[in-house]
């Protein structure tokens, strides 16, 4: 197997297994990413930016040229009042939701993960998806609501299936308002401090112990043993 330059200046592994072809369409640096903030649906340019702020515009041209290229993104203009350029997945686009959960539950087993690094709205939003216990909410109903800035999201639990979209939060048990790496610390942190960690950082309209309940159905995996 060799990796060679192709006329749009790619490497392509040149190899029929398929994770070598999908190597091929999402192993360019950002292209994962991009396709993660995708998955919550369609965003502008000026949106996925600022949920990747790593980025330079270039290299998010370039990559948003070559998921759109793969089939994997599709560029379109949404209808007056809006009138503006969005990108969203394909049909095909959205499977790749359980390859980010497999490789975000595998890579949170690693010695060098720190939970404690800057992460998106729609990154927080796909782990609740990817480390949610159903066993430990049992098959009650609640949601909840997450505002981020400009962004809002619901997280719904229906008889043991948790969803999370972005939405207006409407009607919800309780609405929380913060910044995501304080949720990510009352939801992936020590059970102890949560109370503590709500008061400093989070400010809750409505039923307070929602969030605590909700706090308890999430759980990090164990991390792999390091070796000599």
């Amino acid at each position: 197997m060799k990796l060679e330059k192709v006329t749009d200046g790619r490497r392509r592994y040149h190899d029929a297994c398929g994770t070598a072809l999908a190597l091929d369409i999402l192993g360019e640096r950002w292209a994962m990413l991009v396709v993660r903030e995708l998955m919550l649906g369609p965003r502008r340019f000026g949106d996925l930016r600022a949920g990747l702020p790593g980025v330079s515009a270039n290299v998010l041209t370039q990559r948003l040229e070559g998921l759109e290229a793969a089939g994997v993104v599709i560029r379109r203009r949404l209808p007056p009042p809006a009138s503006v350029q969005v990108y969203e997945l394909s049909p095909w686009g959205y499977e790749a939701e359980d390859i980010l959960k497999v490789m975000g539950r595998w890579a949170a087993r690693s010695p060098d993960h720190d939970p404690t690094l800057p992460l998106s709205p729609v990154s927080l939003m796909l782990s609740f998806r990817t480390m949610f216990q159903p066993k430990k909410a049992g098959y009650g109903w609640m949601s909840l609501g997450f505002r981020f800035g400009d962004e809002t999201f619901v997280v719904q639990l229906a008889a043991g299936v948790l969803t999370a979209e972005r939405g207006a939060p409407d009607g919800v048990d309780a609405l929380i308002t913060g910044p995501v790496e304080a949720v990510a610390a009352v939801v992936y942190g020590d059970p102890a401090t949560v109370e503590a960690r709500i008061d400093e950082s989070l400010t809750v309209e409505g039923d307070r112990n929602a969030l605590v309940r909700f706090s308890r159905w999430f759980e990090l995996p164990p991390k792999a043993v390091a070796t000599a």
